[in-house]
């Protein structure tokens, strides 16, 4: 279990990487998949997070006829059935809260479990299989064979899986520091160390789609970009967007935990810290945005 303040922790860094996730975006990837769904689709969401799914289909003119999201965080759980209904109202949706989540004014059920994506999706998938199941930032958390067979016995026949800001083993900090090498080495090494997790994952899904037969049917380059601008800063020098130094603070939190023990990388953590609070460090990491049928042939 998660204490309030862990749990609070935990719903700031996903609202603060809307942002970044939202500019990394790949634009024909995103135009595919729109062209491709039905209006009203049923979806499914692994990973859900702290819900903000829901509102961007329908800033993006899809009215879906359900959606159940599940993600391993309790306490993120908690905070999305909490926020959408509110979020929905602030930006001018009727809806109405329910224990799960919200139902639109379409009557369309809008809900978030906790629990294990790849075992609780399948069994809530709608009869026929829902039409998209989304999974944004989530393939280098699991097994991705695993994640893979789950994924086609939760989509309909003609049914799609989006995946965006799907890592691929890239992470840069500017400016260049002396021990950036060992450090994220260290840090993809921390990865690949936990059970079902690969820093590289991107390339991987692409080519174990083909290997299954599935039809990519569209793939782009999705990187996230953090940067100090002027616009962003408050007239005492550059800046971040939104609450995106929030961002890069956890992920500089998650690399220096990863490297605590290498020659240098406290050295490393302490001075990128510094840079961040006088608005000096960029961050980059490669990661794909992936379209795909699981039956090439429904």
């Amino acid at each position: 279990m998660t204490d309030a303040s862990e749990e609070h922790a935990a719903a700031r860094y996903l609202s603060a990487k809307r942002s970044v996730d939202d500019r990394a975006r790949d634009r024909r990837v995103k135009a595919s998949l729109l062209d491709a769904l039905p209006a009203t689709p049923r979806v499914l969401e692994a990973g859900s997070g702290a819900g903000f799914a829901m509102p961007t289909l329908l800033e993006w003119g899809l009215e879906p006829a359900s959606y159940a999201g599940v993600d391993a965080d309790a306490g993120v759980v908690s905070f999305a059935r909490w926020m959408l209904p509110r979020l929905l109202r602030r930006r001018g949706y009727g809806v109405t809260a329910t224990e799960r989540g919200c139902r639109l004014e379409s009557d369309a059920p809008v809900g978030f479990e906790t629990g294990d994506a790849l075992e609780r999706l399948p069994k809530l998938a709608p009869a026929g299989g829902a039409e998209l199941l989304l999974a944004q930032s989530f393939f280098d958390l699991v097994p991705l064979e695993e994640a893979l067979d789950a994924f086609e016995r939760a989509v309909a026949p003609d049914g799609l899986v989006y995946a965006p800001s799907t890592f691929d083993g890239e992470t840069i900090f500017l400016p260049e520091h002396p021990a950036d090498a060992p450090v994220i080495e260290a840090f993809h090494a921390d990865m690949d160390g936990d059970p079902g997790r690969d820093s590289r994952v991107g390339r991987h899904l692409i080519d174990g789609l083909r290997h299954r037969g599935a039809s990519l049917e569209a793939v782009g380059a999705s990187d996230w970009v953090v940067r100090p601008t002027p616009a962003a800063g408050r007239g005492d020098g550059p800046g971040y967007r939104a609450d995106e130094r929030h961002f890069l603070a956890t992920i500089l939190g998650f690399v220096a935990d990863a490297a605590a023990d290498v020659e240098g990388g406290p050295e490393w953590a302490s001075q990128r810290r510094d840079q961040l609070a006088a608005g000096e460090l960029s961050y980059i990491a490669h990661g794909y945005d992936l379209l795909w049928r699981p039956r090439a042939d429904p």
